[in-house]
């Protein structure tokens, strides 16, 4: 009988029995019954006839307790439960368990030695080692082999109905121009890369462990510092779909028409205090959080606008359609809708507050996002923007690709911002060293001949943009009839917009010297053509007067939102003359509606000459019977005594008439203390 049968029978365990003076210090042997029947070993530690293979030396029997019994654990469900080796043991093994084939001639011997009922304790760990190493291979080769882009497995995703989910074209060429990648929605990524992750979210992650959320966000994270999230009633619903694209609309339930409602009234009262009240019962209403992040905004208060502006686009991104994507570039949503905008609106300013952050990476994926919500109309012409960001970013093939697809159909060329970022890109290309000889050169081949057209088409650029650079140029350019005064002064008013959007935007990205010394030498290569008479010239000049002549609804729209101090003092003055809202603003001529806001009688109406007078020096003043809705001012117990006081100022002047008056005397031609 086995040593091991014997220590169970008597209950014993291995390393209870009592020490001898030599007993730390033995050879091991691959098992118990090997020690007693197997064959003896040679002085040397080897086995007559073996393979000649040494025995591990070990220190400390108490190493390896666990090692005989892993065959001994209780079978659950069909497997074996876990077993602890000490980092010791493995050690210790690893040289006998590496060594060779386990189906060796010893380890043969070995086994027919020991009793059928009794398993060779260490030919099954070599297997079960041999197992975890396979499976190991075989998880590195997957994580390796099956490390694809997620949104290519996404596009086999199909709904039962039958339905494809919307998603990116097929990748088997390239991305579509206007796909947007989910992990650069993400401002981290990017300030991580520029600090480090631990600078980024080191105070975070203790936070992040406790914070619970109904719902994981791509376009914002949720902070534990914002009001418990309830469904306000926004969701989300598909109109149709149709060529490969999908129509989406928000819709506002009775609760959130209600709340609309509202906020509409707490703006017509010009008091941000009202828009706060409205958000203590309805945390998550957009328009609310819109407008009073502009309030802050004003107010210095960034970081509380910037939160504002989170929370909106968390409460619209939970009530998304499972079926619109993000990333895809074929979801819809027309700006028409009333419910539609605040998403756009949402979005740009939080495509502003990133730039300003310092994460223009981000700021472009935003970018692309709303030009991909409705890349025609463009109603927040974000093609006037694009072209920054993606220069800011130091993403010249992007602009480079987007250029070379679009040109075609929507004749970027005609725009000064990407008549002047495009061949920029060209020149910042070609100065980076680790492209190919022969590509530089033809960057910057094309970056001249088409710096040399954008000067040609819009020469009112030259003398503003070295102006901003505080760069005084040589006679012969300031001189010139070209460049000279006139050119700025000719240029249509719409045109003038767009240069001076642009420059008050991008015109730091061409103060560097090397930039400088290149725009210089094809300035002067311009003036030549010009005076030899290129017939280029000419066209460019008639092509001016016909295409700037007024500037579409969109592009005031996106001046009043950029907020270029240059751009809005260009505007027309039917624009400046209308009241802009900041959660709406110029809303589109054809708005579609969906629900209509009640007819209010207005108390104005009905009060006589004397409430309105007070009514226009006093908001809150109401006339007896008035009962306004509450929660604006004027409300239920709001302002009593001021309302009683003024009942009996108007009772005290009931009988009082303006014909009474007397008019101005002779002797007081100019009326003074009389009414006009």
């Amino acid at each position: 009988m086995s040593r091991r049968a014997l220590r169970r029978l008597r209950g014993e365990q291995r390393g209870q029995e009592p020490l001898g003076p030599g007993a730390l210090q033995f050879v091991l042997c691959d098992d118990d019954d090997a020690e007693e029947e197997g064959p003896k070993r040679g002085p040397g530690g080897r086995r007559p006839g073996g393979s000649g293979k040494e025995g591990v030396q070990v220190n400390n029997r108490f190493e390896l307790i666990n090692v005989e019994d892993l065959e001994d654990d209780p079978v659950v469900n069909g497997g074996r439960s876990d077993c602890v080796l000490t980092d010791t043991a493995v050690t210790g093994n690893r040289g006998r368990f590496q060594r060779g084939n386990p189906e060796t001639k010893r380890e043969g011997n070995v086994a027919k030695a020991a009793p059928p009922e009794q398993p060779n304790a260490s030919g099954k760990l070599r297997k079960k080692k041999k197992k975890q190493k396979n499976k190991k291979n075989s998880a590195g080769e997957a994580s390796e082999s099956g490390l694809e882009d997620i949104d290519r497995i996404l596009e086999r995703i199909e709904d039962g109905s039958g339905l494809s989910r919307p998603g990116p074209p097929p990748l088997s060429s390239r991305k579509h121009v206007l796909y947007v990648e989910h992990r650069h929605l993400n401002p981290d990524t990017e300030l991580k890369r520029y600090f480090g992750a631990r600078a980024v979210l080191g105070e975070q992650r203790p936070r992040q462990r406790q914070r619970v959320y109904p719902k994981c966000t791509w376009l914002t994270t949720p902070k534990s510092t914002w009001p418990r999230y309830s469904k306000p009633g926004l969701s989300m619903r598909l109109l149709e779909s149709k060529k490969g694209l999908s129509f989406f609309a928000f819709e506002h339930s009775e609760e959130y028409q209600q709340a609309q409602h509202k906020f509409l009234l707490a703006v017509e009262s010009m008091e941000p205090n009202n828009i706060v009240v409205l958000l203590q019962t309805s945390p998550y209403h957009v328009d609310s959080l819109l407008q009073l992040s502009d309030a802050c905004r004003f107010q210095e208060d960034q970081e509380m606008a910037r939160d504002l502006i989170e929370r909106a686009l968390y409460s619209m991104e939970c009530a998304f359609h499972p079926l619109f994507s993000l990333t895809s570039g074929t979801c819809r949503l027309d700006y028409r809708r009333p419910e539609n905008r605040s998403f756009y609106l949402a979005l740009y300013k939080q495509m502003s507050f990133l730039e300003k952050r310092g994460c223009p990476r981000t700021a472009l994926e935003f970018c692309k996002l709303i030009l991909s919500l409705e890349p025609d109309e463009d109603p927040l012409c974000m093609l006037l923007l694009v072209d920054h960001l993606a220069l800011r970013a130091r993403n010249y093939e992007y602009l480079i690709r987007l250029f070379q697809e679009w040109e075609a159909h929507r004749n970027l060329s005609q725009l000064p911002n990407f008549a002047f970022s495009v061949p920029l890109a060209y020149f910042l290309l070609s100065q980076q060293t680790d492209l190919p000889q022969h590509e530089l050169s033809s960057a910057r081949e094309k970056a001249s001949l088409l710096i040399q057209q954008a000067l040609t088409m819009f020469p009112g650029v030259l003398m503003p943009l070295l102006e901003c650079c505080s760069v005084r140029p040589d006679a012969t350019v300031s001189s010139h009839r070209f460049f000279g005064p006139d050119a700025e002064i000719s240029q249509p008013p719409a045109l003038t917009q767009l240069v001076s959007l642009y420059l008050g935007r991008s015109h730091f990205l061409w103060k560097e010297p090397a930039t400088m010394s290149w725009l210089e030498e094809n300035v002067h290569e311009v003036l030549q053509a010009v005076d030899a008479g290129d017939p280029a010239v000419e066209a460019c000049e008639s092509r001016r007067k016909v295409l700037y002549q007024r500037a579409p609804r969109n592009v005031h729209r996106h001046v009043i939102l950029s907020e270029i101090r240059e751009a809005v003092a260009a505007l027309p003055p039917d624009v400046t003359t209308q009241s802009v809202m900041g959660f709406d603003p110029l809303p589109p001529l054809d708005t579609i509606y969906s629900y209509v806001r009640p007819e209010r009688l207005s108390p104005v109406s009905h009060g006589n000459t004397v409430a309105l007078f007070f009514r226009s020096l006093l908001p809150n003043y109401t006339v007896e019977g008035e009962r306004p809705e509450e929660g604006v001012p004027g409300g239920p117990n709001h302002n009593q005594g001021l309302n009683r006081l003024m009942l009996a100022v108007r009772d005290m002047m009931a009988n009082f008439h303006f014909n009474d008056l007397e008019a101005p005397r002779e002797d007081n031609p100019d009326g003074e203390g009389d009414w006009d």
